[in-house]
């Protein structure tokens, strides 16, 4: 088949290869997404005459320190957000002169962790909440698979105690994949108890091991060991920097933690950091993850071990589930808004318009009109 001749599969190609999927992951995401079937040849001689080389036209040096993680993130991030090309020996050598002291932090030891076990995607789904940004007013879910290490979903709100809000996380995640995990693990917070019912629910008529009740399994913070670890990761690729901000806003007496300004740093910031957050999803789930002599799970990118386990020797341990059979859970007492406050979201609609105030697009912008409205208000 002519793949130089649709330019929708010519976007896909494109797409897989900065990506950093190899020639062999890319003919087998085309069959199984685009059900083309193609040579070798075809897609090398395509890649080519596309201008896409694994090898050669790398990107200069200043443009590459510019642009600066641990050195196979910062690897990742140039290589997918900034379209760069540049050795990993290269990335690590310049870590090395511009933080040495973040280069000594990660060399320590760590403590020995558990062996972890998983039979396939979707086997078990890990699910949590962060709250580092809670003081602030903005709480993050997160769940990650535990096969593959693929995150599911990455989401900002107004709050993480609302049982409500973690079992619309859930919900929309399964209705965009048309699947449902075998099992579903969760600490002991009572925010997930209807999702907990919900799996469990759609899983009552199965007859394996874990239908049913057996679905969801609760457990101590520190035994959810995946989405734990990735916090552990997003703290310090991410949070950190968010954390900071919204920290120099208090210690400058722009914030001090009541409800009102709560509710106006989540509508002028909360858009911003989904953004960041969709961001962060899916340059992990593209990058490329070292095997492990502590799990039984293979090393290789998060999106090929979801989408295509049987390249390692795995299978898709998911249930299928029609949005029919998701229909019958009503949603409701969702936070309204970008702030929560439908009342106070109304007012600083009106400020917004009445002041002819843009919506922020990033955190200074977003940091501009934060003080914006806070001085109109009178905050």
């Amino acid at each position: 088949m002519n793949i130089s001749g649709d330019p929708n599969i010519a976007v896909a190609i494109r797409e897989y290869f900065d990506s950093g999927h190899t020639y062999e992951v890319i003919l087998d995401m085309l069959k199984c997404n685009h059900d083309i079937s193609t040579s070798m040849r075809t897609l090398k001689t395509h890649l080519k005459e596309s201008g896409l080389y694994r090898r050669g036209n790398y990107s200069p040096l200043p443009e590459v320190r510019r642009q600066l993680f641990g050195y196979r993130t910062m690897w990742q991030v140039l290589k997918q957000k900034h379209k760069l090309r540049v050795k990993r020996d290269v990335v690590m050598r310049l870590l090395r002169q511009l933080n040495p002291q973040g280069i000594a932090l990660r060399t320590r030891r760590r403590f020995t962790r558990r062996t972890y076990h998983s039979m396939g995607p979707n086997y078990i789904w890990h699910v949590d909440g962060y709250d580092k940004l809670k003081p602030f007013g903005l709480a993050l879910s997160g769940c990650i698979d535990g096969f593959s290490r693929r995150l599911m979903w990455l989401v900002c709100g107004a709050t993480n105690n609302n049982p409500a809000v973690i079992a619309h996380n859930y919900i929309n995640c399964v209705k965009s994949l048309g699947v449902i995990p075998m099992t579903l693990r969760t600490d002991f917070g009572t925010e997930n108890g209807t999702m907990a019912a919900i799996q469990c629910t759609l899983r009552h008529a199965h007859t394996d091991y874990y239908a049913g009740s057996s679905s969801h399994s609760y457990g101590s913070s520190t035994g959810n060991q995946r989405i734990e670890s990735w916090w552990s990761y997003f703290r310090r690729g991410r949070s950190q920097f968010w954390m900071d901000l919204f920290g120099d806003l208090r210690d400058s007496g722009n914030f001090n933690g009541s409800h009102e300004h709560q509710c106006l740093l989540r509508f002028c910031f909360r858009g911003v950091l989904q953004k960041d957050l969709d961001e962060c999803k899916d340059l992990w789930n593209k990058h490329r993850i070292r095997p492990s002599r502590l799990a039984s799970c293979p090393g290789g990118i998060p999106n090929e071990l979801y989408l295509l386990p049987h390249r390692y020797g795995s299978r898709d341990c998911g249930f299928a589930v029609e949005e029919r059979e998701l229909d019958v859970f009503p949603e409701e007492g969702l936070p309204v808004g970008l702030c929560g406050d439908p009342n106070i979201e109304e007012y600083l609609q009106q400020a917004v318009q009445q002041n002819t105030l843009q919506q922020p697009q990033d955190w200074e912008s977003a940091t501009e009109l934060y003080l914006a409205l806070k001085d109109i208000a009178g905050f």
